[in-house]
């Protein structure tokens, strides 16, 4: 892969401050203050949250407190996306710092999946994991990889060490050179105008021809609506890992440098903000 390891560090790093309240109708013993977090953007809400739990857990009765869960302005926030995911898609123009309400009860089943444990989350992970390497090297990456290499890419994104992750799996994101790309990009756009949790399907990062294929492509094929037509004022945003690259931006690039540690390339579409 093209070494731009700047622009992996600073994905890597990136963070958002966040603003934990508790819900006021929660039963508590005491007033329970709210709780500061800067959240890395490649992780999960369940993975970094074990400090906000304890901190909310004091003000209350064991009793009280069933599985901890998270909503803002209303929606309820689906772990199982990454934390830059779902604030790119839900929270992108509001006020630093994110404003997230903790619930410990009246979880919502029909939203949210349950979390018991981290090692749910590692399920998850290495499951995307192994579906984007299917994606871009018919699996033959991740197959040919030791058991202790998986626990490396897992525990590198658990304690939140670049070096340790990434030492594994920049393995993820080469290829021959004569192919141009990998076979198929692994991505998933989402949108909060649309019931469907995400658009996923076959693209290849070059075309027939050999020519590179830019976001402007996928998005002409995937999702016309997201681009703006000739004359008229942009109705939507386009933002992979916290900024809005160029339409032209090669997908290859971006797959390689913006990918979320899943190796999916993770696309929010959301309506331009009225004045």
């Amino acid at each position: 892969m093209a070494d731009d390891k700047d622009v992996l560090r600073d994905v890597w790093f990136g963070r958002i401050p966040a603003c934990f309240t508790l819900n006021q109708d929660e039963v508590t013993e005491r007033e329970a203050e709210p709780y500061y977090l800067l959240l890395p953007r490649v992780s999960y809400l369940t993975l970094v949250t074990d400090k906000v739990k304890k901190h909310f857990h004091k003000a209350m009765r064991a009793e009280d407190a069933e599985e901890m869960w998270f909503e803002y302005e209303g929606t309820p926030l689906k772990w199982h996306n990454p934390i830059g995911v779902l604030f790119d898609l839900h929270a992108s123009n509001t006020v630093l710092p994110w404003s997230i309400t903790v619930h410990f009860k009246n979880f919502p089943e029909r939203e949210l999946l349950h979390c018991p444990s981290n090692s749910v989350i590692e399920a998850h992970f290495m499951s995307g994991i192994k579906e984007a390497d299917a994606l871009k090297h018919k699996s033959q990456v991740v197959n040919d990889m030791q058991k202790k290499d998986h626990k490396q890419l897992w525990m590198g994104l658990q304690n939140d060490k670049f070096d340790q992750f990434w030492a594994i799996n920049r393995k993820l994101m080469e290829y021959p050179t004569d192919e141009g790309g990998f076979r198929y990009i692994p991505f998933r756009i989402y949108q909060t105008t649309s019931d469907r949790p995400f658009i996923q399907k076959l693209f290849r990062p070059t075309s027939p021809e050999g020519t590179a294929h830019t976001l402007g492509d996928l998005l002409r094929e995937m999702y016309p609506v997201a681009l703006p037509t000739d004359g008229e004022p942009k109705r939507y945003q386009v933002v992979i890992q916290g900024i809005e690259p160029l339409p032209e931006t090669p997908l290859q690039w971006l797959s390689e440098h913006l990918s979320h540690p899943d190796n999916f390339l993770h696309i929010c579409v959301t309506p331009v903000p009225s004045d």
